[in-house]
């Protein structure tokens, strides 16, 4: 992953991400009602644990509804897609769960992508003592004990420590928040859109996410910013998940983007920040 900085009154790191899976309905269907989900993609190993029944194995279609977790194993991924047509994507390793619909979305671990269109009422995603609200937006979040990652890929969403009142930040398009859960909420810093794209899992090979030209037009801006040396790349890497910055030459540079979400044309930084996405899962 990349990370560039910001030439404002603030200095910002930008960051490259990658992830994504798609946004359709297959054969045109819809979840069944507001506080269920169905399946519209599964890919290898994806089980259904619910409290009350045995777990059985995921099949597209299936019907997703309250306390029933979505468990995907390694190189596994899932996807849901409610009635308000909000799509939430899991990669490997993610446990996933609902409660009265949108409105309570739990990520146990692992990472989903969530887009929420304009015309859905919004969705809040729970992710240990974290959560984010949004409206109108597409982000990702991955979250592990002593690790949380939240980006905005288009629209805005908030980032909130539950039951600590004014311990929240608003995260726009192209900008992602990354520390630990249990800590005060850090300011957010720039990532790469164009580069999450490219090498996303929750995007490559997958049909087009509904919101996939508001995606565009904020990584086109980017660009623009890019051109105009408001916003300038950067040698700081993050390999994989975790919280851990490098700093690498170019050489560095262009081989982690083979296979993570890698930098683009190194450039200095004087104040490099706490700034980082996983790489493609």
């Amino acid at each position: 992953m990349h990370v560039t900085r910001r030439v404002h009154l603030r200095c910002l790191p930008l960051i490259t991400i990658t992830w994504s899976l798609a946004s359709w309905f297959p054969n045109g269907l819809s979840a069944a009602s507001p506080n269920e989900a169905r399946l519209t993609r599964v890919n290898n190993s994806v089980q259904l644990r619910h409290p009350m029944r045995a777990p059985r194995q995921g099949s597209l279609n299936d019907i997703v509804d309250e306390e029933t977790v979505v468990r995907t194993s390694k190189n596994s991924h899932a996807e849901l897609t409610f009635s308000d047509e909000t799509v939430v994507r899991l990669a490997g390793n993610t446990a996933f769960s609902l409660e009265d619909g949108t409105h309570d979305l739990k990520l146990g671990e692992g990472a989903v992508l969530v887009q929420a269109p304009k015309s859905a009422n919004g969705a809040t995603i729970h992710a240990g003592s974290v959560a984010a609200a949004i409206t109108a937006t597409t982000v990702m979040i991955e979250y592990y004990p002593g690790v949380c990652k939240f980006l905005v890929l288009e629209g805005t969403g908030r980032l909130y420590r539950t039951g600590h009142l004014g311990d929240s930040v608003l995260v726009q398009a192209g900008q992602m928040v990354i520390g630990n859960p249990n800590g005060a909420v850090s300011d957010p810093v720039d990532f790469d859109i164009a580069r999450f794209v490219k090498t996303s899992r929750f995007i490559v090979g997958l049909p087009p996410l509904r919101s996939e030209k508001l995606i565009a037009a904020e990584s086109q801006k980017q660009q623009r910013e890019k051109s105009n040396k408001t916003l300038i790349d950067t040698n700081l890497v993050i390999f994989g998940g975790g919280t851990r910055v490098s700093l690498v030459g170019q050489a560095q540079t262009n081989a982690a983007g083979q296979t993570t979400a890698a930098a683009t044309t190194p450039r200095p930084t004087p104040r490099p920040t706490q700034e980082a996405a996983r790489a493609s899962q």
